[in-house]
């Protein structure tokens, strides 16, 4: 059991069977009462931010996150098997824990999975990868002016937006994050 002192930024708290972590923290001594320590943090799967106060010399659960590089290699019914790059041994990861990061994994992409105890809790994928556009509608002349855009299917199959110039088959460059189209790529 860890105390207060222990708080450091990326530090990752068990709070009520949930994994949080320290984005930020402040030890305060105000000149009347006693010591505390004001934290801001993430919880570790859903993301959401918390500002919690804790008093000094407070217990607190501290938990380890390893943060590892795997390869994605195939989708297996409703799980994702990935590769770790180091010792070659594969888990499966659930679809739930993947989530919207399954609209941008290609075979063989690499990305960082962080496991706590074995377990994986979330995929994280690069700030952008390079795609083909499989489908989209080819667009109307006189049209590329007004710097509209037009849905296109990616080769993952998932939707996203794009200038009226880009056609099927052009490699184009996406915001993981957002869904965003960043531009074309020429190879």
């Amino acid at each position: 059991m860890a105390s207060t002192a222990d708080i450091k930024n990326g530090v990752v708290l068990k709070i009520d069977g949930q994994l949080w972590t320290v984005i930020d923290f402040q030890h305060v001594k105000p000149g009347k009462g006693g010591a505390f320590v004001r934290t801001k943090m993430k919880n570790v799967v859903s993301g959401k931010t918390v500002d919690k106060t804790y008093n000094a010399g407070t217990k607190i659960e501290l938990e380890s996150v390893d943060r590892r590089d795997f390869t994605y290699l195939y989708a297996d019914g409703d799980a994702y098997v990935f590769m770790d790059a180091t010792d070659y041994d594969q888990i499966n990861v659930p679809a739930a824990v993947v989530g919207d990061a399954a609209n941008f994994l290609l075979e063989n992409q690499a990305v960082t999975i962080a496991l706590n105890n074995g377990n994986p809790l979330y995929v994280d994928l690069p700030a952008s990868v390079v795609i083909t556009i499989t489908h989209t509608d080819p667009g109307l002349q006189g049209d590329r002016s007004t710097g509209g855009t037009k849905p296109a299917t990616i080769e993952t199959g998932y939707e996203i937006q794009v200038p009226l110039f880009v056609e099927s088959g052009t490699r184009v460059k996406v915001d993981t994050r957002t869904g965003d189209y960043l531009g074309r790529v020429n190879d």
